[in-house]
């Protein structure tokens, strides 16, 4: 099965909306264009610009807006979660979306299989201080639990100095090093994605 078939979509987290230009906005494209090497079609959703309620149920009713993301999710085989920190600690915004995708451990497949088994998730950070490798790990442990695969160094950030002012929207070139882990993250993902759409996981 070619990777053709394969398709992706980025939850952007950050705190500001659109129009405004967004670090996490920036490297979540990069991502989608890494993927899109591998045959893999993306689209991109910033979470803040939609009224997404607070709770674990798929729909949680008066003009809760997640049941539409939700459908997108189901329909991608990759999703990329794109977060800042602050304070240290992911977005809040990650953290809504992470909750909302805990009433995914109640929905099963017509095996009885997890709904999100078969899907990859890829993680990118963005900042200004340290905390990516915790912010990555904090999030990958979330999505791996409801039911995503991770493939091999598939979380990808940026951070600036402590201290600094810089944001990585603002750069005049994505350092070699971002972008070399910005492309394996999108090569291994879409790869594991191939592989699971080819071999899904068995039932128990």
């Amino acid at each position: 099965m070619d990777t053709q078939e394969l398709s992706a979509i980025a939850l952007v987290c950050t705190l500001t909306p659109s129009p405004a230009p967004s670090s996490s906005d920036l490297l979540a494209r990069q991502i989608l264009d890494g993927l899109a090497e591998h045959n893999v079609s993306g689209s991109v959703v910033r979470v803040v610009d939609h009224d997404i309620r607070p709770g674990v149920k798929t729909d949680m009713g008066d003009g809760d807006e997640w049941p539409a993301i939700r459908e997108k999710i189901l329909a991608a085989d990759i999703l990329v979660l794109a977060t800042p920190i602050w304070l240290g600690h992911p977005a809040s915004i990650s953290q809504r979306v992470l909750e909302r995708l805990d009433a995914e451990l109640a929905e099963t497949d017509d095996a009885g299989r997890p709904i999100l088994f078969d899907k990859v998730a890829v993680v990118g950070v963005v900042g200004n201080e340290d905390g990516a490798h915790n912010v990555i790990a904090q999030l990958f442990q979330g999505l791996n639990d409801v039911g995503f695969s991770i493939a091999g160094q598939s979380g990808t950030y940026w951070v600036g100095e402590a201290m600094h002012g810089t944001d990585f929207k603002d750069l005049d070139k994505v350092p070699d090093p971002v972008a070399k882990t910005t492309a394996t993250a999108a090569r291994n993902a879409a790869h594991l994605a191939k592989m699971l759409k080819q071999n899904a996981y068995p039932a128990g």
